[in-house]
């Protein structure tokens, strides 16, 4: 039979935890990742070099490579703080930006790295140009940046991105529109509703093939709110958010985790974004996707709450054995 083919889009560390899981699986992947990182080292390095950011690249290209635990503990690592140019910069970062600057484009970079670390099937950031990405708040406030975004106090309506170093319309990279239209399913998600995923989905091109596409399209929502983003907001709510930004009811089916994160669980000092578990409000999905999927989806691991990536992963391909 043919391998399902399957593409994962978003960004951040929730995406590599289900393409960690999925690769280990007899499935064609894609990942499809935002470049509108506009902090830490990504940030600095697409403003030396004027490249897409690595960041979010290099944690989706070390999920999806078979590379030993120490090449990944090499690639991951960061210089320490009182290394002065380099202070902070994974050597991964570095390693991304310098190929992008040598092949002219990040995406002959990933294209290269992937076959260096034999990466189990394809990564393409979903712009091969740096994006800035623009929040507009309830209120009327403008932020643009992501890293800033979650400075500002109030909830944010809508984002859009724009081109960094460009006035032109912002454009998919080569290959996602066609990865999206020939994929059996589409995942978006688990990520920032409004700083991991949304950036992808605001391309005009990724958000007209989304809502063409015969895949069937699955969310996977977080698990907890996130500060500065979806505070107060249920699952629904999450839903609710992408189904405007692209104008129609997109979204086929959402997974979401019932089960408890255990009271006073969270290290607060490590993982500070986050707040409190989403809440469920069953009654307002069913107003906005076909299909619910609940279950357990939760990993508790050094004090964080994480989506267990082998568990969404059978959901996903079982879902997927229905459609056919």
């Amino acid at each position: 039979m043919r391998k399902p083919k399957i593409t994962i889009i978003g960004g951040g560390t929730g995406i590599p935890v289900i393409l960690n899981s999925l690769r280990h699986e007899e499935a064609d992947i894609t990942a499809i990742v935002t470049v509108a990182d506009d902090g830490g080292s990504s940030g600095a390095l697409r403003n030396a070099l004027q490249l897409t950011p690595p960041g979010d690249l290099r944690n989706v290209l070390v999920a999806m490579s078979d590379m030993p635990k120490f090449y990944e503990e090499i690639f991951q690592y960061r210089f320490e703080q009182s290394d002065g140019a380099l202070a902070g910069h994974p050597l991964g970062n570095l390693i991304i930006a310098g190929i992008s600057e040598m092949q002219g484009s990040t995406y002959n970079a990933m294209r290269i790295l992937s076959k260096f670390f034999h990466v189990t099937g394809k990564i393409y950031p979903s712009s091969e140009k740096a994006l800035t990405l623009h929040a507009i708040f309830q209120d009327g406030c403008e932020v643009v940046g992501e890293s800033q975004i979650a400075k500002h106090k109030g909830m944010i309506d809508r984002v859009y991105v724009t081109n960094t170093y460009d006035q032109e319309i912002p454009k998919a990279s080569r290959k996602v529109v066609e990865e999206i239209m020939e994929s059996d399913m589409v995942v978006l998600g688990p990520g920032s509703l409004f700083t991991s995923i949304l950036p992808n989905l605001v391309i005009p091109e990724i958000g007209e093939a989304l809502c063409q596409t015969k895949a069937q399209v699955a969310y996977v929502c977080n698990i907890m709110t996130q500060y500065g983003e979806t505070e107060r907001f249920t699952d629904a709510d999450h839903v609710r958010v992408l189904n405007r930004h692209l104008g129609e009811r997109f979204i086929d089916t959402v997974l979401v985790n019932i089960e408890k994160v255990p009271k006073d669980y969270m290290d607060r000092n490590q993982f500070d974004e986050y707040l409190v578990q989403v809440e469920h409000d069953f009654a307002g999905l069913k107003k906005e996707v076909p299909k619910v999927v609940s279950a357990n989806f939760l990993r508790l691991e050094n004090g964080g709450a994480f989506h267990n990536g082998d568990s969404v992963t059978e959901e996903l391909l079982n879902l997927i054995r229905v459609q056919q």
